[in-house]
């Protein structure tokens, strides 16, 4: 069951989604979550039905409250709906599992690891299979990719929070997950660090080709990265409201995409959406 899709007229030549690998990969259906606060009952979300295919990006994007970090948290495994089903490959999520890893905004780093530490902790736990040079070749690799050989011996507290988002996002690849889930993860940096690690996570996910959730506020973010952008309506009993395709081939160009007529048409389709017809009402 796939959610009821209205998206903005696209010129000829819109992209078409590769549904080669499993078109029914990860699957919301018919998700409602209520929590039991002192106040009574809060309906978080209601009815959410989006099927994802193997490999695909997808960007979650929506008001504060509108739900997006309590779907993340169904498919990492922390939270079960209270109604519906949440499924990777047709079996029902029922708690965290190292097929499913989390880039969070804060970085979740062990202080008192190095860098290489602290992706050779999450190697040796997810692929306790591999011996002790197989995964010192993992971490190395996945080091190099994000750049961060030179740093492998320095600590957190000792590089800057673009380097500890770099070291988060290896960490989490080099267990070479299925599912990738990125909670904001590029929210607290400059521009420029920012628009550095948004080209180094599409060559990785280009690489490893996991199937990927991300939350964003930022939609310039969401149309460089994303096959599909999810916008999800006001809370409570927040739903999803619109699912737009993005139609630029990739690899992406960010200069080259925005320069592209599509771009500014998508761009305001989705401004529209969230800052007229949902837009949070202002007392």
């Amino acid at each position: 069951m796939t959610s009821t899709m209205t998206s903005p007229p696209v010129p000829a030549g819109r992209f078409e989604r590769d549904l080669s690998r499993n078109p029914n990969y990860l699957r919301f259906e018919g998700v409602g979550q209520v929590f039991h606060t002192k106040n009574g009952p809060f309906e978080a979300l209601r009815d959410i039905n989006l099927t994802v295919a193997q490999g695909e990006f997808i960007c979650v994007v929506g008001h504060s409250g509108c739900g997006k970090s309590t779907l993340l948290n169904m498919v990492s495994g922390f939270l079960s709906p209270s109604s519906g089903r949440v499924s990777l490959q047709d079996q029902a999520i029922e708690g965290p599992g190292p097929d499913r890893m989390v880039v969070f905004q804060n970085y979740s780093l062990l202080p008192w690891k190095t860098v290489e530490q602290n992706v050779a902790l999450a190697v040796k736990a997810a692929r306790p299979q591999l011996d002790a040079a197989t995964r010192a070749s993992v971490v190395d690799h996945h080091l190099e990719m994000v750049g961060l050989l030179e740093a492998r011996h320095k600590r957190p507290g000792e590089i800057s929070g673009g380097m500890r988002q770099r070291v988060a996002i290896a960490r989490a690849l080099a267990v070479q997950p299925e599912v990738l889930v990125l909670d904001e993860p590029f929210g607290a940096l400059d521009a420029i660090t920012k628009e550095e690690l948004q080209e180094e996570l599409l060559a990785i996910w280009r690489e490893h080709k996991p199937t990927v959730l991300m939350i964003t506020h930022d939609i310039d973010e969401a149309l460089f990265l994303a096959d599909r952008i999810v916008m999800m309506t006001n809370g409570p009993s927040a739903t999803i409201g619109e699912i737009v395709e993005v139609p630029f081939d990739r690899p992406r160009d960010f200069e080259r995409i925005q320069q592209d007529p599509r771009y500014g048409q998508l761009r305001n389709h989705a401004l529209d959406f969230l800052y007229r017809r949902y837009a949070h009402d202002v007392d």
